[in-house]
């Protein structure tokens, strides 16, 4: 292994660590937010004042930093599958520390996503060598790529405007598919921000191109956006269930994001093209064992909501008598069992 290829080696394998480590800790701190006020899943914006969100957010920064630097010097075929690794790392965490179980299915459903997922990166071609931001702004502005952009923000408005409101508290794809479609021009916009400043460092300023800025611009925008999907989800659903569909559906749509705006399908031979529709096949299923086999995990304002209400029923003590407690002592004596 070359030198370069053990640093990006080094480096994936401790930001896979790092971010499998961040979902967790992000977890805790929205339960404690969501004790003390309106949690996340349904618009609360209290996790920001929890010191243990924000070490979440920091671990989660150091590894995304960790992974795009592994990117500059290895290929993407050595560094993305090994972010299965925050997959695992979740879920190893989320048993001993928020006492999530990962069944047997669960874990199948797991190992599919990893495989399925792994296949597709494994099958996926070299990326090309880019010299210039202005070449990359020439394949952003291509048609084929203006069309997925366009499908891109078009499904994103579907699902922000019309389904979360509607089934975000019950279909955890909603806020993941957010996440993982936004994700896909994230990593794009990323990927030009790298090169240039990687070319910049190498002597050749890039930044005084308009095009590098507004890279920057739609990446910080998509950062944004997804950050704040991702903790609905982490918030709502189980985090070993949300760590591999993210992973699964992001790894996918970023590879087809890469693949229409970089070409890097044309030249491929059948069997590579069969081998990578078997991993998204793959995933598919991984996904949906996952979503089958979930525990349900009901966000901490549900559980708030309902639980004085449905135990004054059992009593049978009205809201009037809540607020004068000496008129339901008769009531009270009813016992629980």
């Amino acid at each position: 292994m070359y030198s370069s290829n053990l640093i990006g080696f080094i480096l994936a394998v401790v930001s896979g660590a790092f971010i499998g480590s961040s979902f967790i800790i992000k977890k805790k701190g929205l339960q404690r937010a969501g004790l003390n006020g309106t949690p996340a899943s349904v618009g609360g914006y209290g996790y920001l004042l929890q010191p243990l969100w924000w070490i979440g957010m920091i671990t989660m920064i150091v590894g995304e930093i960790a992974n795009f630097v592994a990117y500059i010097y290895a290929p993407a075929v050595l560094v993305t599958p090994l972010g299965a690794l925050s997959i695992i790392v979740s879920a190893v965490l989320a048993h001993f520390m928020l006492g999530e179980k990962l069944q047997k299915m669960g874990m199948l459903g797991c190992l599919l996503c990893i495989v399925g997922s792994t296949e597709i990166v494994l099958h996926a071609p070299q990326e090309r060598s880019l010299s210039s931001v202005l070449e990359i702004w020439l394949l952003a502005v291509q048609p084929a790529f203006l069309l997925y952009i366009a499908s891109a923000m078009a499904l994103s408005f579907f699902l922000i405007f019309y389904c979360a409101p509607r089934y975000g508290q019950t279909n955890i794809f909603v806020y993941i598919g957010i996440c993982s479609i936004i994700g896909s021009l994230t990593v794009m916009s990323v990927k030009a921000i790298g090169i240039a400043i990687k070319l910049t460092l190498d002597g050749s300023n890039q930044f005084v191109y308009f095009q590098t800025w507004i890279f920057i611009v739609v990446g910080v925008s998509c950062i944004i956006t997804n950050l704040n999907y991702l903790n609905m989800a982490l918030d709502t659903f189980n985090t070993t269930v949300v760590s591999p569909i993210y992973y699964a559906l992001f790894t996918s749509f970023t590879i087809l994001a890469s693949a229409i705006m970089f070409k890097d399908y044309s030249g491929q031979s059948i069997s590579s093209i069969a081998s990578e529709l078997c991993g998204f096949i793959t995933v598919l299923s991984g996904t949906t064992v996952l979503h089958c086999t979930r525990l349900p995990d009901p966000p901490v304002s549900t559980v708030q909501m309902c639980t004085v209400p449905c135990l004054q029923k059992y009593h049978g003590i009205s809201n009037q008598e809540t607020a004068n407690p000496g008129n339901r002592k008769k009531k009270m004596d009813r016992p629980l069992i």
